[in-house]
């Protein structure tokens, strides 16, 4: 039986759009400071005419749709915010693909870069007045898996493919890679280099202090804005798990999935399935 996660929900999204009342930041400063561990938001860019046709899409660099970029608008406005699951001032680093898909949908989520882009803007600024100065990086460690002789293709063409060449069994991609493309060990290679580089820089330095010095007052959260395949990899990495034998992780395009760690260790990496709302203490007796 294979055990499968979805990370993100359009039932879940619905209902973070009733906005729950809004609490000071420096309130929620305090609470993330005394009970969240650092975490890794993961964002899949949103719907293409090829994600909506199952086409394989590596280094083909197709812009959104005009319903993808709606939706990843409305990500944004239930899952961004002071009170809301991803608070951009608390971000402390942000890595985006060097695709256009990718960039234009952290655009669209609009949390309040005030500086100009490592890239050319692929549209118009929503604006807002939300303010995040965590540093933006383009890296190639977090494009999307390389699909060689698959591009552009979908999965059932595939197995024909493989079929008429004499290939048995059914293709899995996790297992077998893409012939002229990239290998899991190939990608499991550069998502653990990205992974170390964020425990090292960010995280240990919060979970991992040097004795006689306070912990860091910054919550270390990072957020990724990536690709369907490469993320459900990171997630299974980050988790200690190989592709091989890792949980099937779904992202749907424009998805967003957390990852954190299991008491506050960074020895103990962990996939943070859901978190409750926080409610102010005056409300306990409603």
């Amino acid at each position: 039986v294979t055990s499968l996660v979805v990370l993100q929900s359009r039932h879940f999204l619905s209902l973070l759009q009733h906005r729950v009342p809004a609490r000071p930041p420096k309130q929620l400063d305090l609470y993330i400071g005394l009970m969240a561990a650092p975490r890794v938001f993961i964002v899949r860019h949103g719907e293409t005419e090829w994600s909506l046709n199952g086409r394989h899409t590596g280094s083909t660099d197709i812009p959104l749709t005009a319903n993808g970029q709606k939706r990843v608008i409305a990500t944004g406005r239930a899952l961004v915010g002071d009170d809301r699951l991803i608070v951009p001032h608390q971000l402390c680093h942000i890595y985006v693909s060097p695709r256009k898909r990718a960039q234009r949908t952290f655009e669209l989520l609009n949390l309040g870069i005030p500086g100009p882009l490592p890239w050319q803007p692929h549209g118009n600024s929503l604006g807002g007045g939300l303010q995040c100065n965590a540093k933006v990086e383009i890296t190639e460690d977090i494009r999307e898996w390389d699909y060689g002789d698959y591009e552009g293709i979908t999965s059932p063409e595939i197995r024909r493919m493989r079929a008429e060449q004499g290939l048995e069994g059914t293709w899995d991609i996790w297992k077998d890679g893409c012939p002229g493309g990239e290998s899991p060990q190939d990608v499991t290679d550069r998502l653990d280099r990205l992974i170390a580089d964020i425990r090292k820089r960010f995280h240990e330095p919060i979970l991992n202090p040097p004795e006689g010095k306070k912990p860091h007052k910054v919550s270390g959260d990072i957020l990724i804005v990536a690709h369907g395949h490469i993320l459900r990899a990171f997630a299974m990495r980050w988790a200690g798990k190989t592709l091989q034998d890792g949980p099937a992780f779904l992202l749907e395009a424009g998805g967003v999935g957390t990852l954190s760690y299991e008491h506050h260790n960074i020895d103990e990496p962990a996939i943070l399935l859901g978190g409750a709302f926080v409610v102010d203490l005056e409300e306990k007796g409603q």
